[in-house]
């Protein structure tokens, strides 16, 4: 028994760990969404502004 519960542990945080980690690849990648739109925005009012 100490063995399944070995495992299932295990496997309980294995879960968790990937869970957290798919949290902070979403965000990263919201952020730098975000950033790309925000950087395409100043440099479209840039290109406007210029002429």
């Amino acid at each position: 028994m100490r063995a399944l519960d070995s495992f299932v542990l295990t496997v309980v945080i294995s879960g968790v760990f990937f869970y957290v980690l798919y949290g902070v690849i979403r965000a990263a990648v919201r952020d730098g969404i975000l950033q790309a739109d925000e950087r395409r925005l100043t440099h479209e009012e840039e290109a406007k502004a210029e002429p």
